[in-house]
């Protein structure tokens, strides 16, 4: 009997850090040493695929016999041989190694565009990509479209710009095709410096081919001979993957001289970032690749006329370019239709805190926040309320939970005081101190301000010390309207957009959240119990056995009592560690 098998791998960085490398070699061992082609004369690979987007399950194994797939969750090396010897040697699958209802409603439930080949084909064999139509679209720009007709169904498309500020696409390439210079560049922004953001990582590592074949039609469109692709040296996998992408098109003749035998030049080369969260600006981006410091400048104009050493530039994000090659084969009208009126297509988003179901998403824009964070992400875990989303990443804002039925989109967010940002999503539950989030966005993008400017570099300082003033007990009545005060100075005058933006989390908490500001500065109290100053550990009497586990996992001597009778915590010799809340097994310390 003839079988085709296929074993997909993950080996994203999230499937590498789990041992999917050594998964994806114990598979290619076991499959020869099995004999397993000699036995039924038959067709078997073990592959590596991107990032599957629930990464909680990695290392995640697809085992496709004549087209039948089985997917396994968290498969280690030495689970491997089961696997091979029972379902791909006699049939039968290892269930209780299979993923449950709870990953394929993780899937089904989203509406793949840029995901659709990461984790289905092999990122590091242009092979594959060209399998399942890569760089027929990029073949068709070059080949048969003009310029103007690619800008057309790219502004015809409403795609927006993915890198957060949503800039109309086709209207940026519009501007750059009508700029006439001997020397066009075109930039990718792979920077993505959010914590906690992985969407453009993910992309690069798993289907780097769609971002260059965007950038290829990018080139044509606006008549550009040379790009770059910035991207964070942290990304070492994204860049190995970009540069074998980059190597193999010159191979084929997909960049260089005369692509596609078709006349036109265009080609490439990675430049590799520092880490500076500032350099995802598009100013400082480029005066970072200059082998400037990477600082932004003031915008007295746009980049696609003066850019790049002063020279004609469109710089879009990862995702943006990802999305590229799919409008021009299935046309602008099919991706318009995905999305909003004024948004077309979908939106990768990183969703991750307090949910069950952690990991890469995508879904069309217009799609709500509670079908996100609900029916794609399983709810909320440990089945505790609901707080608020934060979105945006440090620059973005939090959404309480009244505002679950908002629509995604870039304007709906904006009126509830957020941004879309590059599509960071983290979910905030009961246990979440309000004033604490904000401080810690706000520590971020203080730290990554480049001090250009003052209203950034001193601005964000007083807020964060106002924060911090708060948080310990010593806020002042006073500090909700100075700190206000100071969000609208720094929003109004600070250069670039990380200063602008840098108030949201402050400004959002204080516009839904603001009683917990008032409670830690009138009551001395932290209503979620998680700044440290402000908490205060009991003994419950009726609850005590007196065990005495609490008494010996105290660093700081600070529990009294004698063994079998009720203890008590001493307030002034307490260090508010926590040990003793987490000692009791019968949860009679009272944390408040």
């Amino acid at each position: 009997m003839k079988k085709n098998i296929i074993i997909k791998v993950c080996t994203g960085t999230g499937g590498i850090a789990s041992g999917g490398e050594e998964v994806l070699s114990a598979f290619r061992d076991a499959v020869s040493s099995s004999g397993i082609k000699a036995i039924f004369n038959e067709r078997c690979s073990a592959q590596k695929v991107g990032c599957r987007g629930f990464c909680a399950k990695d290392v995640l194994v697809d085992v496709i016999i004549n087209g039948e797939k089985t997917t396994y969750k968290h498969i280690k090396q030495d689970m491997v041989q089961r696997i091979v010897d029972e379902h791909i040697l006699n049939g039968k699958a290892v269930e209780e190694w299979t993923v449950g209802e709870d990953y394929h409603t993780f899937h089904d439930r989203q509406t793949k565009v840029v995901l659709s080949h990461c984790g289905e084909i092999d990122p590091e064999d242009i092979n594959a990509y060209m399998a399942v139509g890569g760089y027929d679209a990029a073949r068709k720009a070059v080949c048969s479209m003009t310029p103007k007709e690619i800008v057309d169904t790219v502004k015809n498309s409403n795609l927006r710009g993915r890198g957060g500020a949503g800039f109309p696409t086709g209207l940026k390439w519009e501007l750059g095709m009508r700029i006439k210079s001997d020397i066009k560049y075109v930039i990718c922004n792979g920077d993505e410096g959010d914590p906690g953001a992985f969407m453009d990582r993910s992309v690069m590592e798993g289907d780097p081919h769609s971002v260059i074949e965007g950038m290829i039609i990018c080139a044509k469109a606006t008549e550009s001979g040379h790009g770059y692709i910035y991207v964070r040296a942290e990304y070492p996998l994204a860049v190995k993957r970009l540069q074998m992408a980059i190597d193999q098109c010159r191979e084929n003749g997909f960049l260089g001289s005369n692509i596609f035998g078709s006349g036109f030049d265009f080609d490439l080369r990675i430049f590799q970032g520092a880490g500076a969260f500032v350099c995802g600006e598009a100013t400082a981006l480029m005066r970072s690749i200059e082998g400037k410091r990477g600082m932004p400048s003031p915008k007295l104009w746009r980049s696609a006329e003066k850019g790049l050493w002063d020279r004609p530039t469109v710089l879009n994000n990862v995702e943006t370019f990802a999305n590229i090659p799919r409008i021009i084969m299935n046309g602008a009208e099919w991706y318009s239709n995905l999305g909003t009126e004024r948004s077309g297509g979908t939106k990768v988003f990183s969703l991750s805190g307090k949910v069950k179901n952690t990991g890469l998403i995508e879904v069309p824009f217009g799609t709500s926040l509670k079908k996100i964070i609900y029916d794609i992400g399983g709810g909320i875990e440990g089945g505790k309320a609901f707080k608020a989303l934060q979105t945006g990443g440090p620059s973005g804002g939090c959404i309480p939970a009244e505002s679950l039925e908002i629509e995604v989109d870039y304007e709906s967010l904006a009126q509830a005081g957020s941004i879309m940002g590059s599509g960071g999503m983290v979910v905030l539950d009961e246990t979440s101190c309000m004033v604490n989030t904000a401080k810690f966005f706000l520590e971020f993008t203080q730290a990554e301000s480049c001090g250009k400017c003052t209203p950034c570099r001193i601005g964000t300082k007083r807020m964060l010390e106002i924060l911090e003033r708060i948080t310990s007990g010593n806020g002042k009545e006073e500090d909700i309207d100075l700190l206000e005060e100071l969000c609208r100075y720094i929003r109004a005058a600070s250069l670039c957009g990380l200063g602008m933006t840098a108030p949201n989390p402050v400004l959002s908490t204080l516009r839904y959240f603001r009683d917990e500001y008032e409670a830690h500065i009138r009551d001395k109290r932290c209503p979620a119990a998680v700044c440290k100053d402000l908490i205060t550990y009991s003994v419950v009497e009726e609850l005590c056995t007196g065990c005495g586990a609490c008494k010996r996992a105290c660093p700081a001597d600070a529990v009294r009592g004698t063994r079998k009778s009720p203890h008590r915590i001493d307030a002034d010799a307490c260090v508010k560690c926590g040990t003793c809340f987490d000692a009791c097994k019968f949860k009679a310390i009272r944390k408040q």
